[in-house]
Order: structure tokens, then C-alpha cells, then sequence
């Protein structure tokens, strides 16, 4: 049975009044000794109470998909296959960490063949079911992941055959499902309407697995020596796969990421440490340093923890890189991590900071993707029929 959708969450409504009726019938029952009969009633109190907890649990999981599958809440390790010695990142001056524009991975080392997938739908009612999704293994990153696809109501058009669309890369926050933009934030659902009628860009929207190692280990989106290589996976894999799979322009001035909470970490991170594969990014409720989150790998050691942050590569680029940077967030959650990005950003970087109020849930950023796909498409513009 799925952790999401209908069948699990009826179950545990059931099991709530269930548990309280089977306390109640068995209450002056219990026989044997006056411990044993406390004991018993202890466990049959902590039995209702975790029928409880758990329908909460699984009420507030499918809401914001938190966990997309048992997998998940249980922290899989398994996506990390190897971890291969790859180039530091911003090793080239001005390329970051794939070397020439639009050839994901070209100076880590050359894909053995194209990446051809198999997509299928990804079976979970709180997902569209025009997304699809496949397993890639990685063959530069060592890691392996789901990635979820979904293309834009032009992509099949016939007037668009030989057209490449712009991508958008999808970061959650964590821990969290690979599926939660589709889900609880619906972007597909808002943004084909608005691509339909020519107000936002129609981008093939990506969001690839980021919780790579376990439930209690953010990688912060970063490649860490011996644990991990979360970067070269979103920058070089996954994009890697798109172009292999899809009408996707290879030139980074049609490439973006978006991230909320720690994904937003990430989409600032990626951006800024790859101007040759990203042209843009969007930050909802986001941070720049990786220490605000306790699970952060990258928090662990003091060098990487400055490199990771997105304020100090900015800082220390060689040349100031042309993103443009959609910054957002409340006063203390995110807002004055843009502000001091908007500072040091200087020609032909450009960042946007929008203050916002309200909780730190997908509540708050899911009414924020028809605006922020606006700002983007003046970024990123349509591609014309061909």
C-alpha cells in the first residue's frame, strides 16, 4: 500500500476509532495482577494515542508530500552507487563545474552513450497523469535516482515539431518528495492554462530526486568527497538525460532551477556555481548558508560550508555571472538572505527580492508559481514554432 493517496489515509482514519473501541470493550477486562492490568491499559492508551499521531502524520504527508514513498520515510541509502573523483567545482574560470556551455559534463568525463529512457506514469493520485517519470543511473555522479518529467501542452503541437523548449530543474526542500511540485505545489496544473494562452514561457518542468542519502543527511546539492556527488547529478545527469530523451535546447540562457526551503538553497547554489548550464533561478523561503539546516552535510566541515553558500560564491566568482536571481521569503526566513545577495550581485548579475509573509509550508510558495514563471518568462522567453 502507497504512503500517498487515498487507500493508506482511510486506513488510518478507520484505525483511530477502531483502537478507542477496542480500549473501551477490553478496559474491565484486563485480569492478573495490579501492574500487569496497568501495564496492559498503558499500552492500549499509547495504542490510541499512535493511531492518532499516525492519521495526523499521514493527513499533513499527503498535503505537502514531505515523503513520496515508504522508501523515503524510512531514509533508502541506496541511490549513491559510487562516488567518482569528478573536477572541483568552479575549477574552470567562468565554465563552473561542465565546462563548455550546453554540454553537461564535458570536462568531468564523457558519457559512454546517450541516456535513452523509459518513462511511465508515476502512479500516485496526487500527481498529474501527465507526468512521467523514469529511474536514471547517473554515469558521471555514481548516483542513482527517479526523475520526473513534464512537458508543455506546445511540446506535442505539430506546429512545434522542431521546436527545443527551455527547461526548468525542480528542487524541493528537505527532507522531501521529488513529486512535491507536481503535488502539493501543482505547477503543471497552474502553469498549462498559462501556457496555453501565451502568458508564461512553455518550459519542460524537471524535478529529479535531491534526498540522496537519508532522511537525517541534507547533501545541500553539493559534491562531497567520499559521500557523495549531488551536483554533478542535477547539473550534469539529469540534464544530460533531458537532451538525450527530449526537445530540450542545450544553451544555458534556456536553462533554470527553482527551489523552495533547502531546494532553494540549492537553485541559488546551482545557479551561481554554473552560469554555463543555468541562466536562471528561483529562490522561495530560501538560505545562503548551509548551517541553517542541522541535517546539512555540507554544514559539517567549515570549508565546505563556505564554499557551499551561494552569498561566497558569488562574492569569489571570477567574473561576475550572468543569472538572474528570484529571491523571496518573510522577515527571517529567507528575505534578508536575498537582500545581502541583491548587494553583492553586480552587472550582469541580476537579483529580484520579493518580501513575503505567511508559514514556511507549500500554503505560502504554491500561490507564488503563476508570478514567479511571469518573472521568468522575461527571462527565459517562448521559443517560436519551427
Amino acid at each position: 500500500m502507497q504512503l500517498t493517496g487515498q487507500p493508506f489515509l482511510i486506513l488510518t482514519i478507520i484505525l483511530v476509532p477502531v483502537s478507542i473501541a477496542v480500549a473501551m470493550l477490553l478496559w474491565g477486562r484486563v485480569r492478573g495482577p495490579k501492574p500487569l492490568q496497568a501495564l496492559v491499559r498503558l499500552v492500549m492508551l499509547l495504542f490510541c494515542q499512535a493511531t492518532a499521531v499516525m492519521m495526523i502524520f499521514v493527513m499533513v504527508n499527503n498535503a505537502n508530500l514531505i515523503y513520496g514513498s515508504w522508501g523515503d520515510l524510512l531514509g533508502d541509502d541506496g541511490h549513491v552507487q559510487s562516488v567518482p573523483t569528478v573536477p572541483t567545482a568552479g575549477s574552470a574560470a567562468g565554465t563552473g563545474q561542465n565546462g563548455a556551455a550546453g554540454q553537461p559534463g564535458n570536462d568531468a568525463k564523457p558519457a559512454a552513450a546517450k541516456a535513452l529512457q523509459q518513462f511511465k506514469g508515476v502512479n500516485d493520485p496526487l500527481v498529474p497523469k501527465d507526468v512521467q517519470t523514469t529511474d536514471l543511473k547517473g554515469q558521471v555522479s555514481g548516483v542513482d535516482g527517479e526523475v520526473n518529467v513534464w512537458l508543455p501542452p506546445q511540446y506535442n503541437d505539430p506546429a512545434y515539431k522542431n521546436t527545443k523548449f527551455p527547461v526548468v530543474e525542480l528542487f524541493p526542500g528537505f527532507p522531501g518528495s521529488s513529486k512535491t511540485w507536481f503535488g502539493s505545489l501543482n505547477v503543471s496544473e497552474q502553469l498549462k492554462p498559462l501556457m496555453q494562452s501565451g502568458q508564461i514561457t512553455p518550459f519542460i518542468l524537471v524535478s529529479p530526486r535531491t534526498q540522496l542519502i537519508s532522511t537525517t543527511v541534507d547533501t545541500g546539492c553539493a559534491n562531497v568527497p567520499g559521500k557523495v556527488n549531488a551536483d554533478t547529478w542535477l547539473s550534469t545527469d539529469v540534464p544530460q538525460m533531458i537532451l538525450d530523451n527530449f526537445r530540450a535546447d542545450p544553451s544555458p540562457n534556456s536553462w533554470a532551477v527553482a527551489g523552495y526551503s533547502a531546494g532553494a538553497h540549492c537553485a541559488d547554489r546551482m545557479a551561481l556555481l554554473h552560469p554555463d548550464r543555468y541562466r536562471a533561478a528561483i529562490s522561495l523561503s530560501g538560505y545562503s548558508d548551509p548551517g541553517a539546516l542541522s541535517s546539512s552535510l555540507t554544514a559539517k566541515d567549515s570549508k565546505l560550508r563556505q564554499t557551499a553558500n551561494p552569498l561566497y560564491i558569488l562574492e569569489h566568482a571570477p567574473t561576475p555571472p550572468k543569472v538572474a536571481l528570484f529571491q523571496s521569503g518573510d522577515k527571517g526566513d529567507g528575505y534578508e538572505d536575498g537582500q545581502a545577495l541583491a548587494t553583492a550581485a553586480k552587472a550582469p548579475t541580476t537579483v529580484q527580492v520579493q518580501l513575503t509573509t505567511g508559514p514556511h509550508t507549500p500554503s505560502t510558495w504554491r500561490p507564488m508559481v503563476p508570478s514567479v514563471f511571469k518573472w521568468l518568462s522575461g527571462i527565459i522567453p517562448a521559443p517560436k514554432p519551427s
